[in-house]
């Protein structure tokens, strides 16, 4: 019988992944995706969009469609799905696979400020500047929303979702982006301050060179603990090596 790969995805490399699998004969590959993207774009296999009802609803998806192996290849802050995922394929038995891109770090002349969530983020931002940069996608902005006398310019793929700081100007915008280009952003905007998750990642690390060279502190949220025992993989083809499904 044909393997059956389920990716949960919503990230580059889950889209890599699908194509990788899915050019592979006799391979059969289901994306999940949350939903919370409105034109997600094209993936190769199959695509489903919506929750699973949590570890448990999970579990019997995976029993029901027959799943050979699970590979959670969703964003590195999604704390939630990757938790139940782990208990899911704990209790099916399934082979799991987690995929998470290396996190971003610091080099010479980065002023980096962590944090480990966005409400100390905001506490920070006081200190440091006046004009913010913030980049943390657009849910989880009401930790912001409270804090006077900021000018925030908030950029995300869609629209930030309510409560937003009182004073924002939102940009709808979708990387990869070029250092010249935050460059530009940064000085035109008159940005004194960025804050950010580590999401890791080529796409969206140019903000980081560019807040370098200008001499800008950056705020970065760390990532969330992985469930204990699990061991990620830094790439796609690590991860096809760990399904071990044969010459792909």
């Amino acid at each position: 019988m044909s393997p059956h790969v389920l990716i949960l995805g919503g990230t580059t490399e889950a889209r890599e992944l699908a194509a990788r699998l899915a050019a592979c004969p006799g391979v059969r590959v289901t994306t999940s995706l949350a939903g919370r993207v409105s034109r997600p774009g094209s993936l190769e296999g199959d695509v489903r969009i919506g929750g699973f009802g949590g570890a448990d609803g999970l579990a019997r998806w995976l029993r029901e469609h027959r799943v050979d192996a699970v590979v959670d290849a969703t964003h590195p802050f999604a704390a939630g799905i990757t938790a139940n995922a782990a208990l899911a394929a704990a209790a099916t038995e399934v082979p799991a696979v987690v995929l998470r891109r290396p996190g971003w770090r610091p080099g010479p002349g980065d002023l980096w400020h962590s944090t480990a969530s966005l409400a100390e983020a905001a506490a920070l931002l006081p200190e440091l500047g006046r004009r913010v940069f913030l980049t943390t996608g657009r849910l989880g902005l009401a930790a912001f929303a409270e804090l006077p006398g900021l000018h925030f310019l908030v950029r995300s793929v869609e629209a930030p979702e309510p409560p937003l700081p009182r004073d924002v100007e939102v940009l709808l915008a979708r990387g990869p982006f070029t250092v010249d280009g935050e460059r530009t952003l940064l000085r035109e905007h008159r940005i004194d301050v960025l804050v950010t998750k580590d999401s890791g990642g080529a796409a969206t690390a140019a903000k980081l060179t560019a807040a370098r060279d200008l001499g800008l502190p950056v705020v970065v949220v760390r990532r969330p603990p992985l469930p204990e025992g699990v061991n990620p993989v830094p790439d796609v083809a690590s991860a096809l090596a760990r399904l071990d499904l044969g010459p792909l």
